[in-house]
């Protein structure tokens, strides 16, 4: 017997609010993920992660296969004992990685061989094993194996959704556990035939729920929403949705309203160490002269811990000094940010006012954008 499942508790046009049920606790959609590559949100300790209302972490899996090793960290009782979080875990398949590597790695229909980027040595991943190293690691939510092409690439895209349909299929033979929801992914790029066909297999596998690959991976923003207005009327409608590696607001927003349940993604802990915070009236370079003395909070709306307690020149103070605490704080607001705009979402949808929220939304953020942030 399974301990996940899906439900729905409401939907507005396209958008969805529902409820993806795991075996360390139920997340509520649409949700954001906080990122925690090698097992760890960069900054932050689990305690913060739930004080500031995080439901869902992802973990990668080639970074974790490398160091320390998925069967020392099986050994240990696994991911969520390991990092000290009992709340529900995605782990990727480790592909995304694997094909990033360029020169390093070389693909054919079996799996890739690819050299580590920390020592050179060599390593082999099969859709066998990408199973096997994300069984050890004991995610709630697993991913198949896909290959992510160059998105407007067509001959390189068609060879991809070729293997990431065979890999699907032998992914869900080699998955044995039954607390795992093992997720398969829809490739395609930017063309509507491969991404309907692939949608179409993809659903046709019976997966509990389908991600969407080989986006936000440098075609255009009008590319990236025709590909999800496609899949939206493609896609199962009684599965979670899982747009890969997406989370700035604005998109976060466009995504709930085609469609889209669960998204993840560095950007707001990686702002957060570059000095950048999110509001949802733009991103704010916290290193700007203009916040020397400036006694505000970040976004007054906020109710987070950094706003609640610091002002926009301690935060630039901090900054210019180089000193930790200030990835820190930063990213206690832009993942708390991401949060609450999720839950905003949600309560929107389940009070049929989506559209009229993702309006105001857009008009007040296109208005104050920083574009130094």
């Amino acid at each position: 017997m399974t301990a996940f499942g899906w439900s729905l508790a409401g939907t507005d046009g396209r958008g969805r609010a529902g409820t993806f049920h795991t075996s360390h606790g139920d997340v509520c959609t649409p949700v954001f993920a906080p990122v925690g590559t090698q097992g760890t949100v960069k900054a932050l300790t689990p305690d913060q992660l739930e004080s500031l209302g995080a439901g869902l972490i992802l973990a990668n899996t080639y970074h974790l296969y490398l160091r320390p090793g998925h069967q020392v960290i099986a050994r240990l009782g696994g991911l969520h004992g390991f990092m000290g979080w009992n709340g529900p875990i995605l782990t990727d398949s480790g592909g995304y990685q694997v094909f990033s590597l360029a020169d390093r790695r070389d693909v054919d229909g079996d799996g890739v061989t690819f050299r580590s980027h920390l020592d050179g040595t060599e390593h082999r991943l099969t859709p066998e094993k990408a199973i096997a190293i994300q069984e050890d690691l004991g995610a709630d939510i697993i991913m198949a194996l896909d290959e992510c092409p160059v998105p407007n690439d067509r001959d390189a895209v068609e060879g991809a959704v070729i293997r990431t349909h065979n890999w699907a299929e032998r992914c869900l033979e080699a998955h044995t556990r039954t607390d795992q929801a093992l997720f398969g992914i829809v490739q395609g790029g930017i063309f509507p035939d491969l991404r309907t066909d692939s949608a179409e297999f993809i659903a046709g596998l019976d997966f509990p729920g389908n991600a969407i690959g080989g986006l936000s991976v440098g075609e255009s923003k009008p590319e990236t929403l025709a590909v999800l207005e496609l899949l939206d009327q493609t896609l199962p409608e009684d599965r979670p949705r899982y747009l890969m590696g997406v989370g700035s607001p604005e998109d976060l927003v466009e995504g709930v309203v085609r469609g889209v349940d669960i998204f993840d993604c560095v950007l707001p802990t990686r702002m957060a160490r570059n000095h950048a915070a999110l509001t949802r009236q733009g991103r704010l370079n916290l290193r700007r002269a203009e916040y020397i003395e400036d006694t505000r909070p970040i976004d007054p709306a906020c109710d987070c811990y950094t706003c609640r307690k610091f002002t926009r020149a301690y935060l630039r103070h901090l900054s210019v000094s180089g000193e930790m605490l200030a990835a820190t704080l930063l990213s206690i607001h832009n993942l708390h940010a991401l949060v609450h705009l999720m839950d905003d979402l949600r309560q929107a949808i389940l009070e049929l006012r989506l559209n009229a929220f993702a309006e105001e939304f857009r008009d007040g953020y296109q208005k104050h954008r920083d574009p130094e942030a």
